[in-house]
């Protein structure tokens, strides 16, 4: 079956929605400390598009600059001023991309390693207690590291 055109999503109020068109690049797991704080979880799941491929609709965003300890570059966290929820953020380390988070979207259940590259980055902070596929590539810390 084709991909459709676009894939729709948002945050848990609606009052930020998105359009995704075409496949992402890639779904990147991330267990870095930051992500699980972030996240509130074991790790982060963003599904990574090119910028131009990606539109916020809404009027509620809200940006959140980071500035990473590790490489001491920023990263942009863009999430609903309303309900709070996370709608991916943008990174100085990759210019031209942005990620969604992949429980944002209306429907997921075309993500599949079978289908889209899938790569867990800093396994070296993974929790014991979060399993990790090993359908899945492994990257000590980043895989353009």
């Amino acid at each position: 079956m084709a991909a459709p055109g676009f894939r729709e999503g948002g945050c848990v109020c609606g009052g930020l929605r998105f359009k995704a068109w075409g496949e992402p690049l890639r779904v990147t797991i991330c267990h870095c400390l930051w992500c699980q704080r972030r996240t509130g979880t074991a790790f982060g799941t963003e599904v990574v598009y090119p910028e131009e491929r990606v539109e916020l609709l809404g009027e509620t965003l809200v940006r959140y600059r980071h500035m990473s300890d590790e490489s001491g570059r920023w990263l942009d966290v863009e999430f609903c001023g309303r309900c709070g929820g996370n709608l991916g953020f943008r990174l100085e380390a990759a210019p031209g991309i942005r990620t969604l988070p992949a429980g944002t979207f209306d429907d997921a259940t075309w993500l599949s390693p079978a289908g889209q590259t899938f790569r867990q980055v800093f396994v070296r902070s993974r929790r014991d207690w979060a399993d990790a596929s090993p359908l899945v590539e492994m990257h000590e810390r980043h895989f353009r590291n």
